[in-house]
């Protein structure tokens, strides 16, 4: 794949990171207690939604990435991992376009 093609996925990457952010901020809102559901239902929905809000933090951080990698793009510290230095290998850029260390360092 060319630079102009991982640079499509990247900005892809992004954009379907910024609506799942969306989606996950509107599944975090509180239920209204005068919401009839039944206690059971709620202890579930509470439930669920710590699991939304921790699925919102890890989508974060993601685009986090995402955009510091988009800025590193056409650098000569595009594709190098932070830690060793060493090229990112491609496969993995086109795989998880937000890694910022190589397979080895991320272990």
């Amino acid at each position: 794949m060319d630079q102009e093609g991982i640079k499509i996925k990247i900005i892809e990457e992004i954009s379907k990171t910024e609506k799942a952010i969306l989606d996950y901020k509107e599944l975090t809102k509180p239920i209204a207690p005068d919401v009839s559901i039944g206690r059971v239902s709620r202890m579930d929905a509470i439930n669920n939604k710590s699991v939304t809000e921790a699925s919102l933090r890890q989508a974060e951080i993601k685009l986090g990435n995402l955009k510091r990698v988009l800025e590193k793009f056409g650098t000569q510290d595009f594709g190098v991992c932070l830690k060793c230095k060493q090229p990112i290998p491609i496969g993995r850029i086109l795989i998880r376009p937000q890694s910022l260390l190589c397979v080895n360092c991320a272990s």
